[in-house]
């Protein structure tokens, strides 16, 4: 299942967090509850139920979003949402430790604990940029952020999804055509904490990073390309963001 911002629930979750980004909280909310009211399967409705969930000042309404959203997630067989359940149960867990229920709230800490230790995603990765390079060449981390110049990254990034590396390289600095390469990791890595829980419940776009090299094995030369005007969204959408990169 591959995340599709094109998707209308999804294009509605954007919505509200850019409310939410804008201090328009109860717009957000709104957009939010509209997000589960047009769900129509489980991803969609575990996606929107977390939103609703976060949004909630009481702890018993907060519980029953956030099992909600657990409810639709374990329905789905895919690691990109998998990478939700720790988060998801650590949330439960302390709902029920404002409740008072101390059992309940142990369980949920061990399974988030389970959940964690059994992260694995196999591939294959890609990574999209504007650079020449060769099979057999190695990245790096070390390089600037090419969404704020000031910064020098403490990781390499890359994804599971081709379509993902795509919009990352047209979306790079640099005046080469765009090029998504095939890449194997050389070292441990984990899930972009930028773009998990952060925005989206766990990890729907399968992005990783490392602060070991990626090795190029290969290239690829067909993904789903983005119209000009969404990649001007993209970057007007990145040049107004002012949240804090996760370096």
């Amino acid at each position: 299942m591959e995340f599709d911002p094109k998707n209308n629930v999804i294009k509605l979750c954007v919505h509200g967090l850019d409310l939410e980004g804008k201090g328009k909280q109860k717009e957000a909310s709104l957009v939010f509850l509209q997000a589960w009211n047009e769900a129509q399967n489980d991803f969609e409705k575990f996606t929107a139920a977390h939103f609703v969930a976060r949004n909630q000042k009481d702890v018993h309404d907060k519980l029953k979003w956030l099992e909600t959203a657990l409810q639709h997630a374990l329905k789905i067989n895919n690691i990109s949402v998998k990478a939700a359940f720790p988060s998801l149960h650590l949330n439960i867990a302390k709902c029920y430790e404002d409740l008072g229920d101390l059992d309940k709230a142990k369980k949920y800490h061990e399974l988030a604990i389970s959940f964690t230790d059994n992260f694995s995603d196999t591939g294959p990765f890609y990574h999209g940029t504007r650079a020449d390079l060769q099979v057999g060449s190695v990245l790096t981390a070390g390089s600037t952020s090419n969404y704020n110049s000031k910064i020098t990254m403490n990781h390499i990034y890359f994804t599971a999804l081709v379509n993902n590396a795509g919009l990352a390289a047209a979306l790079a600095k640099g005046d080469g055509r765009e090029r998504v390469y095939i890449i194997e990791p050389t070292g441990s890595f984990e899930n972009d904490p930028n773009v998990t829980d952060k925005k989206f419940p766990g990890n729907p776009t399968c992005s990783y990073r490392s602060t070991t090299p990626l090795k190029i094995i290969g290239e690829v030369t067909d993904w789903v390309k983005q119209t000009p005007e969404d990649i001007q969204r993209w970057r007007e959408r990145l040049a107004n963001n002012k949240g804090e990169i996760i370096n």
